[in-house]
C-alpha cells in the first residue's frame, strides 16, 4: 500500500472537522491525492449505520450493540474505501476512527478499552493509521462550542458534560497507551494556530 492513513481525534467541540478541511486543502495545493472521509460513515451502508447510532430517538440501545455497530460500519468503510484508496496512494484524512470507540464506548461508556480494541480489530484486520492526530480540547470548551452551534446535535453529543468529561479521560489514556502513533495537539488556541501546528505534523509524516 503506497498511499497515506492519517486520523483525527477529539472530544465532540474539538474543531477536529474543520482542521481537516484546511489540512486537506494545503495538501491538494501540493499535489498529493486527497481522501477526506468520516467515521461513522464513508460509504452508502457506513452512512446509513451512522443514522442509527446518531439518532437521538434511539435512547434505549445497549451499549454493546453501539460499539458493534460502529464496528459493522468500520469494516465496510475500510473494505470499499480505505484500502482501495491507499493501494491507489492517496493520503487519507479520517474524521474519527478506532480511538473514537476506544475513548466513548470503551471508556465512557465502561465495555472495557481492551474488549473494544479486539473487536476492532477483528473489524480492521489489524489496520490502523500510521499517525492519529489528537486535537486536546477541555470537555467543557468543547461541550460550550457545541451549545452555541446552530446545528442539530446528535444523540452522543447531547450526552450530559460528565460523560464527554469520561470520553476525554478515555483519550488522555489512549495517548499514554499509543505514544508513536497518536500526537497530541493543544485545541485550546484559537483555529488558526491549531490548523497550523497540525498541518506541519502531517506534512512532517507524510515526508517520512
Amino acid at each position: 500500500m503506497d498511499g497515506v492513513f492519517i486520523s483525527f481525534e477529539g472530544n465532540d467541540g474539538s474543531g477536529k472537522t474543520t482542521v481537516i478541511e484546511k489540512c486537506a486543502d494545503v495538501l491538494t495545493k501540493k499535489g498529493y491525492q486527497v481522501l477526506v472521509t468520516r467515521e461513522p460513515g464513508g460509504t452508502n451502508i457506513s452512512e446509513q449505520i451512522r443514522e442509527i447510532i446518531l439518532n437521538k430517538e434511539n435512547k434505549e440501545m445497549d451499549v454493546r450493540t453501539e460499539a458493534l455497530l460502529y464496528a459493522a460500519s468500520r469494516r465496510q468503510h475500510i473494505a470499499e474505501v480505505i484500502i482501495p484508496a491507499l493501494a491507489k496512494g492517496y493520503i487519507i484524512l479520517c474524521d474519527r476512527f478506532i480511538d473514537s470507540s476506544l475513548a466513548y464506548q470503551g471508556h465512557a461508556r465502561g465495555i472495557g478499552i481492551d474488549k473494544v480494541f479486539e473487536m476492532n480489530m477483528f473489524a480492521c484486520e489489524g489496520l490502523l493509521p500510521s499517525l492519529t492526530v489528537y486535537i486536546d480540547v477541555n470537555p467543557e470548551v468543547g461541550f460550550s462550542r457545541m451549545k452555541k452551534d446552530c446545528r442539530k446535535l446528535d444523540r452522543l453529543e447531547l450526552e450530559a458534560i460528565n460523560f464527554h468529561k469520561t470520553v476525554y479521560q478515555g483519550y488522555q489514556e489512549l495517548v499514554k497507551r499509543f505514544p508513536n502513533r497518536i500526537v497530541s495537539v493543544n485545541g485550546d488556541q484559537n483555529l488558526e494556530q491549531v490548523s497550523s501546528e497540525v498541518i506541519d505534523l502531517v506534512l512532517k509524516h507524510i515526508k517520512k
